[in-house]
């Protein structure tokens, strides 16, 4: 009779050379995090051949390091870029202790978690129209007793909180359609196309974001979008076409870049 052995997990130098091999620049850092996460050899293996084939690490190990948080991100939801801690920053900064903050496009909810968690007596809500995204976002925001709704930016918002928000913010995707085809293929391929296009000059969930802000702001209140250097006139413009007094800030070690509309 014969009897099977169990294969021995990867070392560690051979993942990090399968990884290197693969083009991961942070390979070291990478076979750290899916040795940790691996419960089994065959679960490293496996996680190892995933990411060579060009998953997100984050969808393979199922979370995301933002803001000094591990939050959850499933497999096809948009990962938080580390840029999007400016946005984070400056709303915190901007938030009244009490604060109701509403996270627009709020994808596995982390921008919004990542203000509530810093912030004091903080009333969250949150919505997203990928049902993948609103999903992953409510298990997110439970700690906080943060609420989520699936529809498109405004519509899903419960009507008692027009007039109300201090703080609105809105990672919407700002990829000109044109340049997603540019994106990295760990990116077009497996976040949602929903999450990554933002139009023909990539402003155009923006504006529609800054139309009707004003509508759901408290007076004082602030609007806080992600956008890229290049499209900081056009986005002040859309700000400042809504009735928002406009204003913008960049952090170049983030390479991050925030346009920030008063009530």
């Amino acid at each position: 009779m014969s009897t099977s052995r169990s294969i021995p997990a990867p070392s560690r130098n051979t993942v990090v050379s399968e990884l290197r091999a693969a083009g991961c620049v942070f390979a070291e850092d990478e076979a750290r995090l899916l040795i940790e996460a691996a419960a089994t050899p065959t679960a490293l293996r496996s996680m190892v051949r995933r990411r060579v084939a060009g998953l997100p690490l984050e969808h393979i190990v199922g979370w995301v390091d933002f803001c000094g948080l591990r939050i959850s991100v499933d497999p096809g939801v948009f990962v938080p870029r580390r840029r999007t801690e400016l946005l984070v920053d400056r709303a915190v900064e901007l938030a009244p202790d009490g604060a109701t903050v509403v996270d627009l496009a709020c994808g596995c909810g982390a921008v919004g978690l990542a203000v509530a968690a810093r912030g004091r007596g903080v009333t969250l809500h949150a919505t997203d129209i990928d049902p993948a995204a609103v999903r992953c976002a409510g298990r997110n925001l439970e700690p906080y007793n943060g609420h989520v709704y699936a529809g498109d930016l405004y519509d899903p918002l419960p009507p008692g909180l027009r007039g109300q928000v201090d703080v609105l913010v809105a990672n919407v995707p700002y990829v000109p359609s044109a340049a997603v085809d540019l994106l990295p293929p760990e990116a077009r391929l497996h976040e949602p196309l929903v999450a990554l296009d933002g139009g023909a000059d990539g402003l155009d969930i923006l504006r529609r974001v800054a139309a009707d802000a004003a509508d759901w702001l408290a007076p004082g209140g602030h609007l806080l979008l992600e956008t890229s250097v290049d499209q900081v006139d056009a986005a002040l413009a859309a700000l400042a076409g809504a009735g928002l007094t406009p204003a913008a800030t960049h952090d170049e070690e983030l390479g991050a870049t925030v346009v920030i509309g008063r009530r």
